[in-house]
């Protein structure tokens, strides 16, 4: 027969185990319903050993925070007069100028960290856009059509082929501009034809505080054969505003054109083995090896070199010294000029 004080011994002991299986499932259920405390900020240790908040991420195509995880998307825009002002080139992260047949040139508009309402006016691919494109993965790629002995090189090349003819529902045909002036893009319904389209990677850029020395700079002009480009630097805006033929380039949606930093890229530029309807000769511009390179921002001009050893590898800018060149955050544009002379084809 149990005692009284054993009684009581068990008893409290029972109370307890209770209290503490009652307090554990209320910490269940607490841990159920709250969003669980956020970790903290990643360190780093420097040479002292004091511990410091790791950066947060950057897009790799802008060096700033939004957008870090968007597919890729290029899209090829016209870039002559009759197509002027375009759309949704002011959104774009990178803008590439490209020399086309007959000394003009065309656009390569690539989108991540932001996509704007609608693009265009869209125009036919280059081989030389197959050569840049690799770098960035397999991105989505949208354009009006290219000439059908190119079309096996298209099928061949690391992108996703959203181009009118096989995502024609997402283009149109809008304003009073003729054909083939007038063709337009939604850009969130070219991603939806393409859901595989790769992530954002480094593809060579670095963005940060700008590098010692540097020329102070007003405007820049890059030329070809049948078009000029100009760049002048705004103190205002931080930026440098585009010109087109020695006019403002507009955009669609107002305001001027133009990035943080401008990019002029000397590349060989040669004849390749696609003509236009017109019997003129495609340009083919040589973007992989080594060239050297002239990088505009916050009003200076410093002289860089480029190097991309593959096509499926980025392109780095290094200074003179040896130093990564650094870009202003912001959307940057990459002119491709021909190494010499203005190439003639």
């Amino acid at each position: 027969m149990r005692s009284a004080s054993d009684i009581t011994v068990r008893s409290r002991a029972a109370a307890v185990l209770g209290a503490l299986v009652l307090g554990a499932g209320l910490a269940a259920c607490s841990d159920s319903e709250e969003p669980e405390t956020a970790p903290p900020p990643r360190t780093t240790h420097g040479p002292t050993g004091s511990a410091t908040p790791a950066p947060p991420p950057t897009h790799p195509f802008t060096g700033e925070r939004k957008g870090l995880n968007n597919p890729v998307l290029a899209v090829k825009i016209e870039n002559t007069r009759p197509a002027l002002p375009q759309s949704g080139v002011k959104a774009a992260d990178i803008v590439y100028v490209e020399q086309v047949e007959g000394g003009e040139t065309r656009l390569m508009a690539v989108y991540s960290s932001e996509l704007p309402r609608r693009v265009g006016p869209v125009r036919s691919a280059r081989i030389s856009d197959l050569h840049i494109l690799p770098q960035f993965g397999r991105p989505a790629f949208a354009f009006s059509g290219v000439q059908s002995k190119m079309k096996k090189h298209v099928r061949n090349a690391p992108v996703y082929d959203i181009s009118q003819e096989n995502a024609g529902g997402a283009y149109f045909r809008s304003g009073s501009k003729p054909i083939p002036y007038n063709l337009y893009a939604d850009p969130r319904d070219l991603l939806k034809r393409a859901p595989k389209a790769a992530k954002p990677r480094d593809i060579g850029f670095r963005f940060g505080e700008p590098p010692p020395g540097g020329k102070p700079t007003r405007s820049f002009t890059a030329r070809w054969p049948s078009a000029t480009m100009g760049f002048t630097w705004s103190k205002k805006q931080k930026r440098w505003l585009a010109s087109f033929d020695g006019l403002p380039d507009r955009a669609a949606e107002g305001g001027r054109l133009g990035g943080e930093t401008v990019v002029v890229q000397y590349a060989r530029t040669t004849r390749s083995k696609f003509r236009d309807f017109l019997g003129s000769y495609t340009p083919l511009i040589h973007t992989t090896g080594t060239g050297r390179a002239l990088v505009l921002r916050d009003g200076k001009a410093y002289r860089a070199k480029w190097s991309r050893p593959a096509e499926k590898e980025g392109t780095t800018f290094t200074t003179p010294d040896g130093e990564p060149m650094t870009f202003a955050p912001g959307q940057v544009w990459v002119v491709l000029v021909n190494d010499g002379k203005p190439y003639i084809p």
